[in-house]
């Protein structure tokens, strides 16, 4: 198979390509040039948002092509025209986001998606999405398989949500862990949408899937009890009612990364996943997504990059000292 992936240095994008090599693909990266290749594959080089960016593209054949992006839809639209007959199927990595809100626990492919006007630009990421999956199939119709990713983690992740806790548990003493401790996660690991992906595109799927793993596949005391293991940490969790919590201003998702509370929670961890699971999706423990992105986490010296597009994540630590006081 010969894959092309927009991208293909950072985060989702690297899993896809180092699953590609690891199955044996030929394997083509197109981005701007800001990061070194991984080794084996063929480096394009090109800006998609400039004018006459994506020249190095305008010769070449792929079975498949994936594609990460997360801004203004014209560079999907652009990109998937010009890729549309000389490539097999276009894979866009999309979000769960693409949901018009509410969308309450359970909801699955049917839930009705954000509406989007022509002259939407940039900047509001769920449109963005919505707009870019519109994109994707007008250009490639049912060859478009549209993967609507939840919550993801694991090695090279540049969010900073996973890597937080483990920096934050690893330094030790008293944390504050928010309740319940029970509380059940969906998410998926980044490798795990890499390898459903390859295999769907070639099986030749289409259309939309919510990829991500079943709900409650991990809980928050699972997940906080697998940081201090695999750290070796001799950190405490303190676990402090959700209620008192919020009462000191603390943002979920935010200042403490991947807790959700409310509608939020209903709509980011309760998605019925129904659908990719019977066409094959399979998620790994959680035990080996924690400690391979703490193995990461140490090999780059414990600063995990970030994207310059997202704010910053993480519990500063005198509002933590404050309610653990």
């Amino acid at each position: 198979m010969k894959l092309l992936v927009l991208g293909g240095t950072e985060f989702v994008g690297r899993a896809f390509v180092d699953e590609a090599v690891a199955l044996g693909w030929e394997v083509t990266t197109f981005n701007r040039g800001t990061h070194e290749p991984r080794a084996g594959v063929t480096a394009l080089r090109g800006d998609r948002t400039a004018p006459g960016g994506l020249a190095a593209l305008e010769r070449g054949e792929w079975d498949v092509v994936v594609d990460t992006w997360s801004w203004a839809r014209a560079a999907v639209g652009e990109a998937a025209s010009l890729l549309a007959d000389r490539a097999g199927r276009y894979v866009y990595v999309s979000s769960r986001s693409v949901y018009a809100r509410p969308v309450p626990f359970g909801a699955d492919e049917s839930a009705p998606v954000v509406a989007v006007a022509a002259d939407d630009g940039d900047g509001d990421y769920a449109k963005d999405k919505a707009g870019a999956e519109l994109a994707a199939v007008a250009a490639f119709g049912d060859r478009a398989l549209l993967a609507r990713a939840g919550l993801i983690l694991g090695p090279y992740e540049n969010i900073g949500r996973l890597p937080w806790w483990l920096s934050r548990i690893a330094r030790g003493g008293p944390v504050l862990a928010p309740e319940p401790r029970d509380l059940g996660l969906q998410y998926i690991d980044a490798r795990d949408v890499a390898v459903w992906c390859l295999a769907a595109a070639e099986r030749g799927l289409g259309g939309a899937y919510d990829v991500v793993s079943p709900p409650a596949f991990a809980t928050m005391r699972q997940l906080l009890e697998t940081c201090v293991k695999v750290t070796g940490s001799d950190a405490e969790l303190r676990w402090v009612a959700a209620e008192r919590i919020l009462a000191a201003g603390v943002q979920p998702w935010t200042d403490l990364p991947i807790w959700l509370m409310g509608e939020d929670y209903d709509f980011l961890q309760g998605g019925d996943v129904s659908k990719a699971v019977a066409a094959g999706l399979r998620c790994r423990p959680l035990e080996e997504t924690v400690a391979d992105t703490w193995e990461w986490l140490r090999s780059i010296g414990g600063r995990p990059p970030m994207r310059p597009d997202r704010p910053s994540v993480g519990l500063a630590p005198e509002v933590e000292a404050r309610l653990l006081s």
